[in-house]
């Protein structure tokens, strides 16, 4: 990789049509794709994660995806090291890296840089777990307003994973998660820096990020497309995938990987704690708030260059749109 490069970016929320405007990029220009998404880099979380099909990674090379067993985790800081390391090797081949998501935290990461907040924890974790199962999460929720009042303001008091997260690094830490991420950030060439010297590479590498969002200008549209794709993967057999993770005594519903939207809702229905239909609902209402919270963070991300995803055009206009990000380039 040069000094400097232009890394393209397609991002947007859940069911905006990201992967078909990749798949068409495939056809224009010599591409690989790096995925921007938490749930993909799980193997054996195939239906629920709407995993590219045989056919589709047989079109173009696809990385970060079926990297890791869903009980381990996967940080923000990895990705950025693994994407980073990506783009100088799909550069070297002669190609050209396109980073493909809607995992807003890890594109941000890459961008802006990373807060250095302690890892996770299970002993904490795992005590956090038991008390939320006798008093709830809106209970911890309580607490955490009265140590972190400015956490608390943007966390919903049934967010689980965000209350334990914040409630771990102050226990962790002594300090409220907001102080810490007030501090200068660790930015991602930094990060890779390190990353590649612990690997005896170069670290020369300054990348340009150029971000295309597709977003909805008629969020009901997006909204209904989810609902139709949840429905689908449950035809695909959504059920028994779960199922299977299940019949695995290594992992539980606790798990990151098992958070995921649609894979806590399915598991919580095998448990008996919802009727089929419940599952259902709760599953495509959890998406539309993710595709809610994306969108935030697609808002605050400046200089992005945004393609409406409900019209008809939208993917030749995503293909065009990153083909004249590349063309000072090719």
């Amino acid at each position: 990789m040069s000094s400097t490069h232009i890394i393209a970016c397609l991002l947007g929320p859940t069911a905006s049509g990201k992967s078909a405007a990749a798949l068409a990029l495939a056809r224009h220009a010599p591409i690989e794709i790096i995925s921007i998404d938490s749930a993909l880099v799980y193997r054996q979380m195939d239906i629920g994660t709407a995993k590219p099909n045989a056919d589709e990674l047989n079109i173009v090379s696809h990385h970060l995806i079926n990297i890791i067993d869903p009980l381990d985790t996967y940080s923000s800081a990895q990705f950025c090291i693994d994407a980073l390391n990506l783009c100088s090797q799909i550069i070297a081949r002669g190609k050209l890296p396109l980073l493909v998501g809607g995992t807003m935290l890890y594109y941000k990461s890459l961008v802006a840089g990373l807060n250095e907040l302690p890892r996770a924890n299970a002993s904490v974790r795992s005590a956090l777990d038991q008390y939320a199962a006798c008093e709830g999460w809106p209970a911890l929720h309580a607490k955490l307003a009265k140590i972190d009042p400015v956490s608390a303001t943007r966390i919903s008091p049934n967010d689980s994973q965000r209350i334990q997260r914040a409630l771990e690094v102050w226990q962790l830490t002594g300090q409220p998660m907001s102080t810490l991420l007030r501090r200068p950030s660790l930015s991602a060439v930094d990060l890779r820096v390190g990353g590649c010297r612990a690997m005896g590479a170069g670290a020369d590498i300054f990348p340009r990020f150029f971000a295309v969002s597709l977003e909805p200008s008629d969020r009901s549209v997006l909204h209904a497309r989810i609902a139709r794709r949840f429905d689908a993967m449950l035809d695909s057999g959504l059920i028994d995938e779960v199922q299977q993770l299940r019949a695995r005594s290594d992992l539980h519903s606790r798990l990151p990987s098992m958070r995921c939207v649609g894979y806590r809702q399915v598991w919580a229905y095998l448990d008996g704690k919802y009727t089929y239909t419940t599952m259902r609902d709760k599953s495509v209402f959890a998406t539309q708030q993710l595709c809610k919270r994306q969108l935030t963070w697609l808002r605050a991300t400046p200089d992005r260059i945004v393609i409406d995803c409900v019209r008809t055009d939208a993917v030749p206009q995503a293909v065009d749109t990153v083909c004249r990000i590349w063309a000072p380039i090719q």
